[in-house]
C-alpha cells in the first residue's frame, strides 16, 4: 500500500468554467485559487479538496463511468437549506429522503449535470 493523503482533487469538463465556480462558491462555499485560459481550480469546503473546472463544453456533463460524487453535512438539519441554496444557484434536485431517520440526503445536478449527493451520516 502506498500512503498518501487521500484523494486530492477531481477535475469536472464544463461548459463554462466561471458559471461552476459561481455555483459551487454558492453552494459550498469553495475559493478561487488558480486560472488559466481554459480551466479554474478552486479549493474547499474541506481543507484538502480541489475541484478543477475544465473547459470542455463537448464532454461536460458525460459521466464516464462516475456516478456521483459527494459533500457530507456536518448537521443533518441543514439538508433542507441545502436543497434550497443548490435551486437558488442553478442546480436541480434529482431526489431527497432520509437513509433512515436522521440520515438525510439529497442527490442534485450542478449545472452541467453532474450529479452531486449531499448527505449526512
Amino acid at each position: 500500500m502506498i500512503k498518501t493523503h487521500g484523494l486530492s482533487h477531481i477535475a469536472l469538463s464544463v461548459v463554462d468554467p466561471d458559471r461552476s465556480v459561481n455555483f459551487y462558491r454558492t453552494v459550498f462555499g469553495v475559493r478561487e485559487y488558480f486560472r488559466d485560459d481554459t480551466s479554474v481550480q478552486v479549493l474547499g469546503p474541506g481543507p484538502h479538496d480541489v475541484i478543477a473546472f475544465e473547459k470542455r463544453p463537448a464532454e461536460a456533463g458525460i459521466p464516464g463511468g462516475i456516478i456521483h460524487f459527494g459533500f457530507r453535512l456536518t448537521r443533518p438539519e441543514d439538508i433542507d437549506a441545502a436543497v434550497a441554496t443548490v435551486k437558488a444557484a442553478g442546480g436541480t434536485v434529482v431526489s431527497q429522503g432520509s437513509f433512515r431517520p436522521g440520515f438525510p440526503y439529497a442527490f442534485v445536478r450542478d449545472p452541467d449535470g453532474y450529479e452531486i449527493e449531499i448527505w449526512f451520516e
